[in-house]
């Protein structure tokens, strides 16, 4: 199967502001696109331009492969256990409950499935929605701010994540302000088509 994300001269409009215009990419098997600029420009958007979530205001999107989104947005049920509502998606997911089980371990989940998700902190929250994010096998990652609230261990694990995504033929967008220690990924400065 081709694996592709592509955009050709995207521009997004929120409200009466454009947020950028002109923006093109072209991403295939390994390629790792960290999307950087200050609160506010338009990563939220643009990513969710890329998922198909939201209309661009000009240009086009074409997608190979299936994508998964990661965002603040949990998706898991906040009254379930973590561990029931993890498993609610991997039903759905068609995950192995073994693979569900290693990368709760991975991401220092284990002691945490019988914790409701409301009283889960920040970061845990994040590393749930990290091990969701694992256990959908898409080959296109779409990651909004995935170090933001976690510890400098749990940011080097999601560098880490994203290297081995990359290493195994998938495509990341890594939509951040902070630094993300991954080799070989392709840098894109919002601010360089902010209308």
């Amino acid at each position: 199967m081709t694996l592709s994300l592509s955009a050709n001269d995207l521009a997004c409009r929120r409200g009466d502001r454009v947020l950028f215009r002109g923006l093109s990419l072209a991403l295939g098997p390994g390629d790792v696109c960290h999307v950087t600029g200050a609160n506010g420009i338009g990563k939220t958007s643009l990513l969710r331009i890329l998922g198909g979530l939201l209309a661009p205001f000009a240009g086009t999107v074409s997608v190979e492969g299936s994508m998964a989104l990661l965002d603040e947005r949990l998706a898991l049920d906040p009254d379930m256990p973590l561990g029931k509502a993890l498993g609610f998606w991997a039903r759905i997911d068609g995950v192995e409950p073994a693979t569900l089980e290693s990368s709760c371990g991975r991401l220092s989940l284990g002691d945490l499935l019988e914790v409701p998700v409301r009283y889960l902190s920040t970061g845990q929250r994040k590393r749930a929605a990290l091990a969701r994010l694992l256990g959908q096998q898409t080959p296109i990652w779409l990651l909004d701010e995935p170090l933001s609230g976690l510890d400098q261990p749990s940011q080097a694990l999601v560098a880490q994540l994203v290297a081995e995504h990359s290493a195994a033929g998938g495509i990341s967008v890594v939509a951040s302000h902070q630094e993300l220690a991954v080799e070989g990924r392709i840098y894109f400065a919002l601010a360089e088509f902010v209308a």
